[in-house]
């Protein structure tokens, strides 16, 4: 049996969550990707993508109840891009490398051939999923622990100081940090009658495309792209 799917592999990941499963299925299904499952369909006959479905709704709601309780003083606006940017697959892959979460997947053998273990979206969901079992296993309180333990870097002392500058602001501060320039954006595409347009546009920062976005205006476009540039920079940094 894989060692992903050991027991001693479970108790591990209890202690790192700091919950401990009545149930020995749920942690089981919230890390089983669907490869592993068409491989063994007589010992893993459930996936975590339903799990994943539900880990999606609990953990939007617990980031927003904490949101909603420590930042008082901010504006719907303003916490919707806190929320985003704590739930997204990047911040939960994040949180699921420091938890050592990929080697409790259990993966078919083509993706884990070509690095299923470290993808970015593979441990986002499996982050959600474990969520989702945690939530059905123990309640929103148990699931609201856990997500407080392992987030608590994310959320940090004042999760309210987050999203305060909108993408373009943030990308021109990198920009003039990192290469000494400003980003520059060009309309690339305008479609649409006047009444639902639709403009794409693309951002250059450091003398190289880094993103390109899509929206009803020129503003909201820049601000896709710019947030796309932003992540490429930070995959950079990461990589």
């Amino acid at each position: 049996m894989p060692v992903s799917s050991s027991e001693s592999s479970q108790d591990n990941l209890e202690r790192v969550i700091g919950y401990r499963f009545s149930s020995k299925t749920l942690p089981l299904e919230a890390l089983t990707h669907r490869t592993y499952s068409h491989e063994y369909p007589e010992e893993a006959p459930a996936f975590n993508e339903r799990l994943e479905f539900l880990g999606d709704a609990v953990l939007g709601l617990l980031v927003s109840e904490e949101l909603f309780r420590r930042c008082p003083e901010q504006s719907e606006g303003h916490l919707s891009r806190i929320k985003a940017g704590l739930v997204r697959d990047r911040t939960l892959a994040r949180v699921a490398t420091r938890l050592g979460l990929g080697r409790h997947i259990r993966l078919g053998k083509g993706e884990e051939q070509t690095g299923g273990r470290k993808r970015t979206s593979l441990l986002a969901d499996a982050m959600e999923a474990l969520l989702a079992a945690v939530y059905l296993d123990g309640g929103l309180e148990a699931a609201r622990s856990v997500l407080g333990r392992v987030f608590a870097a994310e959320l940090g002392t004042n999760p309210c100081e987050n999203g305060l500058h909108d993408p373009k602001t943030m990308l021109q501060e990198h920009s003039h940090r990192l290469f000494q320039s400003t980003p520059e954006y060009t309309v690339v595409e305008e479609h649409g009658p006047d009444h639902a347009k639709v403009f794409k546009v693309e951002v250059s920062v450091g003398g190289r495309t880094r993103g390109r976005g899509a929206g009803p205006n020129k503003k909201e476009a820049e601000q896709a792209a710019a947030r796309k540039a932003l992540e490429e920079l930070q995959d950079a940094k990461e990589g």
